[in-house]
């Protein structure tokens, strides 16, 4: 799966970094002082923002995010230089203070995730110093990453010269560089790759309004003219479109149904484009993650992150955000739910197969290897696996499709995909209780199975259904079948 290929994937990050605060509370009354509302404060907390948000996206999917940017001498910059990320999320911080540069700080005052105030502290100027130190950062940095991300809040750190140097550094890398543009004249960013405006963006660099799809479509000529590379446009409600030069357009619709807060957004659709990118997607799938990665981090209140299992799940099945990785997930999210389970001192059975054209036999086996534990949990070959085994032609179902109905059942409580010719990987992280297979193999060829019986689980054989087999399907179903009138009596 494809979030499975972001784990390793390196991003140079360099950009505007902020600080962001959150002070959250409630609201009961009117200031006697002025008309003013009065903010009951009941918490507050800081992340990183702006490019640190898009760095702390990509290392939350899974890559690891090298960050570059410029702070200053005060308690903010501080903070973000000292502020401590778990381990897991894999962000290296190269930030360059300057003295006398005031650190980028947005401090938002919210009541139950409802926007009252915000409040900027800002400094736009870079010295040369800076800027020149920056560039070498650049240099070194993109030695070691797949991809350059360019995120621009037009508070003074993108200069042409940084825009240049990381165009440069990514040619002699042979790696893509994604630009998150304010400037409203999109050849700033020229030599990029691909670059990710919302509409707002747009109609600030065509000079056209973006409100009806007549006008997005004359804005996008505009830009195109300008910047000469496809173009991702962010839509909010609309959802997505890729527009590329001398090519038809893509438009993908909204993947939530539930949007708290948009704040961040953007810098969730740039953390997935670059990590497709430098994973090997083209740029059309790319577009599709980032807008369904988009989906899940609109669902959450706050400048948020998207988890790799968050993402995965998202990307297997058409829910809400909030059920989509009930069932459906990376490896990492199925240990965390099998190590939930074993502490509830619950029976987790195994079982594994292509599943390739859901069958009675296949609701046969798993309802009977339900009714032997209190959870099921499913390894589905993935496309690539099943071609191996199987031949060019199968499957018949793409992975995702197959994943889908298999977690509809009632009687599976987890599916997940896996790449190997053999479950023994998932089997031997997972530890399952009792592994269940078809009665046509043998306990000493049920694979795995010595692993777990080394550990006291078992090995079931379930009793299959007659002349029910997914390859039997297929061939009737590309046997020609006589009309009535050519049945010999």
């Amino acid at each position: 799966m494809i979030v499975d290929n972001f784990l390793g994937c390196r991003i140079l990050v360099v950009g505007d970094v902020m600080l962001d605060h959150y002070v959250r509370g409630s609201v009961q009354r009117v200031s006697p002082e002025a008309p003013a509302l009065v903010l009951q404060v009941q918490d507050e907390d800081w992340a990183m923002g702006g490019a640190g948000n898009v760095a702390a996206n990509i290392a939350s999917l899974g890559g690891t995010a090298v960050l570059l940017g410029l702070v200053g001498n005060d308690s903010a910059g501080t903070l973000l230089r000292e502020m401590n990320f778990d381990r897991s999320l894999r962000v290296e911080t190269r930030l360059y203070c300057q003295p006398g540069f005031k650190t980028i700080q947005k401090t938002r005052f919210l009541a139950q995730d409802r926007h009252l105030l915000r409040a900027d502290r800002e400094s736009l100027a870079m010295s040369a110093e800076a800027e020149a130190g920056l560039i070498d950062s650049i240099y070194d940095a993109a030695a070691e990453c797949a991809a350059v991300v360019i995120s621009d809040y037009a508070k003074g750190v993108i200069t042409p010269a940084v825009v240049s140097a990381a165009v440069e550094a990514a040619k002699r890398r042979g790696i893509p560089v994604i630009a998150d543009p304010k400037r409203p004249d999109f050849s700033y960013y020229r030599g990029c790759t691909v670059l990710t405006p919302n509409r707002k963006e747009l109609a600030l660099a065509s000079g056209i309004e973006a409100d009806s799809e007549q006008d997005i479509a004359a804005g996008i000529e505009v830009a195109l003219a300008q910047f000469g590379a496809p173009i991702v446009l962010t839509r909010s409600e609309q959802g997505i479109s890729l527009f590329q030069p001398g090519a038809m357009p893509l438009h993908e619709p909204a993947g939530s149904q539930l949007v708290r807060d948009v704040s961040g957004a953007g810098d969730t659709v740039v953390a997935a484009l670059s990590l497709s990118l430098a994973a090997g997607e083209s740029l059309p799938k790319a577009m599709s993650i980032a807008n369904i990665a988009a989906s899940v981090a609109v669902a959450k209140s706050g400048t948020a992150t998207v988890s790799a299992e968050e993402l995965a799940g998202a990307l297997l099945v058409d829910a809400e955000p909030v059920r989509r990785e009930e069932k459906l997930g990376t490896l990492a999210l199925a240990y965390a739910r099998r190590e939930a389970w074993r502490r509830e001192g619950l029976t987790v059975g195994f079982t594994n197969g292509c599943f390739d054209i859901l069958h009675p036999g296949h609701v046969k086996l798993l309802k009977a290897a339900k009714a032997q534990c209190d959870r099921l949990i499913v390894g589905l070959n993935t496309d690539s696996s099943v071609r191996r085994l199987k031949g060019p032609e199968r499957p018949v179902q793409v992975e995702g499709s197959r994943a889908v109905v298999i977690a509809a059942l009632t009687s599976v409580d987890m599916v997940m995909l896996f790449d190997d010719d053999t479950p023994m990987e998932l089997i031997q992280v997972l530890r399952p209780d009792v592994i269940f297979k078809g009665a046509d193999y043998t306990v000493d060829t049920v694979v795995g199975g010595a692993f777990v019986r080394s550990y006291g689980g078992r090995v079931v054989l379930v009793d299959l259904e007659q002349h029910q087999s997914t390859s039997n399907l297929i061939a009737r179903a590309r046997t020609p079948q006589l009309q009535p009138s050519e049945v010999v009596h």
